[in-house]
C-alpha cells in the first residue's frame, strides 16, 4: 500500500518536530550553565609545614548559608559573601578537620560612595573581616579547595535559588537537583626555583678637584612585591605599592636637580626597588650582599619607605640604633624641621635588633645587620605579624591616596636636599609647588594605578616579566647604571601554582524531572511512530506489530 503525499509531508513535518524538541532541550540545558573568572587561596609550604589551600579542582552541589541542623557539607561547596561567613564557623572545621567539599568566597562590590559616612564605616567592616580571614587562611593547613570571587548579580540570583532549594529541608544532591560547582584544573605544581628581582639606579653625585675620596652615599629603597590569601588579587596599592611610587618620585626630582653640575651634590644617591619584602626582606639581604664592601661603606644612611599612601597627619620613623645615635639624632631632626613646615608630626620607634633571630619586621634592620645605618619612614607605628599586612585582599587601591604619596615625597626630598646642600635652619622649599622641580600629583596618580592592577606576589614573577621591565625602564629615566640583580629566594618558602581559574556554574535537573522528561519523549514518540504507521500502513500493520507471532509446531520425523 503506497503513501499519499499528505502522509510523507506530515511524516517529514512530525519527525522535524521531535529534532527540533530535543534541539530545544539541549539549548536549555546549555543556557543553564554560566562561567565566571575565580582565585584560589595561596598554597605554600614554610620550612616544610604545608599551608593554605591544598586543593584545586572542585565539582560539587553548592550550598549557602545559613545551613539546617546537621547539614553534611562533605559533598558540598559552600558559596558565601564575605561578611556572612561567620570565622567561628571556618575555625570549627579546620580545628576538627570537618570535611567540606569546597568554598567559595565572595568578596564585595565597591562600596556606594553617595554615602559618605555608611561608606566610612562599611569599609572599615570589610577591612576588619578580610584582615581575620586571611589571617586564619594564610597559617593553616586548608585540605579543600577555596576561592575567591566579586559578588554581583549573578551570585546573588545563584544564593538566593539554593536558599529556596534549601528551605525545602532537603540538601542539593542528584535526587533533588540544585546547582553544581565545577573548576576542572591539573593538580598544583611547585614553582621551580622562585626568582627575586632588585632593580638599582644611581645618581652620581660631584667630586671636587683633585678630590680623590668616594663621595658619601645615601640610600632610598622600598621593596616593591606582596603577599597575599589570592595572589592573583595581592596588588598591594598601600603596602608597599606607595613606598615605590614614592621612591620613583624622588629619583624623578632629584635627577633634575642632579642634571647640571652646578646644582648637583656633593652625596651620591642610590635608589633600590627590593623584592623578597614580605620573606624577611630576603631580597634586600641579597642585594647588599652584592655590593662590594667598600660601597656599602659609603653609604652614610639609607631611608626605607613602607606603607607611606594612607597617612593624614603623622609618620613614624623607626630605627635599629638608639635615637641618641648621632647620625640618627640628625636625621630625626631634618625630618622634624621639614614636617613642621607641613603642619604633620614625625615620631620616632626605636627597636633593637636579634641578629640571631631570623625573622625581619622592617627593612632597614637588613642594613642594621650590615653594620649600615638605617631607618625605615612607614604610617604603621609598630611591625606588622609576619606575613601580615604586605599586600592582601583588601589593600587595593582605595587604600592608597596620593596625597600622603606626595606629603611623603615632599618630607623626604626636603630633608634630603637640606642635608646635601646644607640648608639646615634657612626654610627654602627646593621643591616649590608651581615651580620646575615641583612634585608631579599626576605622575604619582598614574603609578599608583598602575601598581593596583599589577598583582606582585614574588614567585609568580618571573624576572623577565613586562612590570619589572617597566621598573627598570622607569628608573633609567632617572638614573645611571640601571642593574636588575635576580637571585633564588631561600628556600624555606615552597610556592605552588593555579592561581586563577574558570568556575562552571551548572544547573542541575533532580531525577525526577529527569525521569519525567524520559517520560514525556519517550511516550511521544510512541504515539508518533504510532500515527506515522497507522496513516502509512494502516491500522491492522500496526496491531500485527505488537501481536505475537503464532508458533511453528515442528512435526516429528
Amino acid at each position: 500500500m503506497s503513501s499519499s503525499p499528505s502522509a510523507d509531508l506530515l511524516a517529514s513535518a512530525s519527525s522535524a518536530l521531535a529534532v527540533l524538541l530535543v534541539l530545544l532541550a539541549c539549548v536549555e540545558l546549555g543556557d543553564a550553565a554560566a562561567a565566571v573568572g575565580v582565585y584560589r587561596l595561596i598554597q605554600y609550604d614554610l620550612a616544610g609545614a604545608p599551608l593554605g589551600s591544598r586543593a584545586a579542582s572542585l565539582n560539587h552541589h553548592a550550598a549557602a548559608l545559613p545551613l539546617p541542623a546537621g547539614a553534611d557539607l562533605s559533598r558540598s561547596a559552600l558559596v558565601a559573601p564575605l561578611l556572612d561567613l561567620p570565622l567561628a564557623f571556618l575555625r570549627e572545621y579546620l580545628a576538627e578537620k570537618k570535611h567540606l567539599g569546597g568554598l567559595l568566597i565572595l568578596l564585595p562590590k565597591k562600596l556606594n560612595d553617595e554615602d559618605a559616612s555608611a561608606n566610612s564605616e562599611g569599609k572599615g567592616q570589610v577591612k576588619s573581616s578580610l584582615a581575620e580571614l586571611e589571617k586564619l587562611l594564610l597559617h593553616e593547613e586548608v585540605p579543600y579547595p577555596v576561592y575567591f570571587a566579586f559578588q554581583d548579580d549573578h551570585f546573588d540570583n545563584l544564593l538566593s535559588d539554593i536558599r529556596k532549594i534549601a528551605s525545602s529541608g532537603q540538601p542539593a544532591s542528584a535526587t533533588t537537583g540544585g546547582y553544581k560547582l565545577v573548576v576542572s584544573t591539573p593538580e598544583p605544581r611547585k614553582v621551580p626555583s622562585p626568582t627575586i628581582s632588585n632593580i638599582q639606579g644611581w645618581l652620581p653625585g660631584l667630586k671636587g678637584e683633585g678630590d680623590t675620596e668616594q663621595l658619601p652615599t645615601i640610600a632610598i629603597v622600598a621593596n616593591y612585591d606582596t603577599f597575599g590569601a589570592a595572589p592573583a588579587l595581592s596588588v598591594g596599592s598601600d603596602s608597599n605599592g606607595s613606598g615605590a611610587v614614592a621612591l620613583l618620585e624622588i629619583a624623578r626630582l632629584f635627577s633634575r636637580l642632579y642634571s647640571s653640575p652646578k646644582t648637583r651634590g656633593k652625596y651620591n644617591l642610590l635608589f633600590g626597588l627590593t623584592s623578597g619584602g614580605p620573606y624577611n626582606y630576603n631580597g634586600t639581604n641579597k642585594w647588599l650582599r652584592g655590593f662590594d664592601q667598600r660601597v656599602r661603606e659609603t653609604i652614610d644612611y639609607a631611608i626605607c619607605l613602607n606603607s607611606v599612601g594612607s597617612w593624614d597627619n603623622e609618620l613614624w620613623m623607626h630605627v635599629s640604633k638608639p635615637p641618641e645615635n648621632p647620625y640618627i639624632k640628625q636625621i630625626f631632626e631634618d625630618f622634624s624641621d621639614v614636617s613642621k613646615e607641613m603642619g604633620v608630626s614625625v615620631g620616632i620607634k626605636h627597636k633593637k635588633i636579634n641578629v640571631s633571630n631570623p625573622r625581619v619586621a622592617w627593612e632597614h634592620e637588613q642594613f642594621s645587620r650590615f653594620r649600615v645605618t638605617a631607618l625605615t619612614l612607614s604610617e604603621l607605628s609598630s611591625p606588622p605579624e609576619f606575613l601580615e599586612s604586605t599586600g592582601g585582599l583588601y589593600d587595593n587601591r582605595e587604600s592608597a591616596g596620593a596625597e600622603s604619596v606626595i606629603r611623603t615625597v615632599r618630607l623626604v626630598s626636603e630633608s634630603l636636599a637640606r642635608h646635601i646642600y646644607g640648608l639646615k635652619g634657612r626654610n627654602i622649599d627646593v621643591f616649590a609647588e608651581n615651580s620646575s622641580l615641583a612634585i608631579n600629583p599626576h605622575y604619582i596618580q598614574s603609578w599608583l594605578d598602575l601598581l593596583s592592577q599589577t598583582p606582585r606576589v614574588a614567585p609568580f614573577l618571573q624576572k623577565n616579566d613586562p612590570f619589572i621591565a617597566a621598573l627598570k625602564k622607569e628608573l633609567s629615566e632617572h638614573t645611571a647604571d640601571v642593574h636588575v640583580q635576580s637571585d633564588v629566594l631561600d628556600g624555606m618558602f615552597t610556592f605552588y601554582d593555579a592561581t586563577k581559574a574558570t568556575l562552571n556554574v551548572y544547573q542541575v535537573a533532580s531525577v525526577t524531572f529527569d525521569l519525567l522528561f524520559l517520560l514525556v519523549i519517550g511516550s511521544y514518540l510512541i504515539i508518533l511512530f504510532s500515527f506515522l504507521v497507522i496513516t502509512t500502513r494502516g491500522l491492522d500493520d500496526l496491531i500485527n506489530i505488537f501481536r505475537r507471532p503464532p508458533s511453528r509446531k515442528v512435526k516429528g520425523a
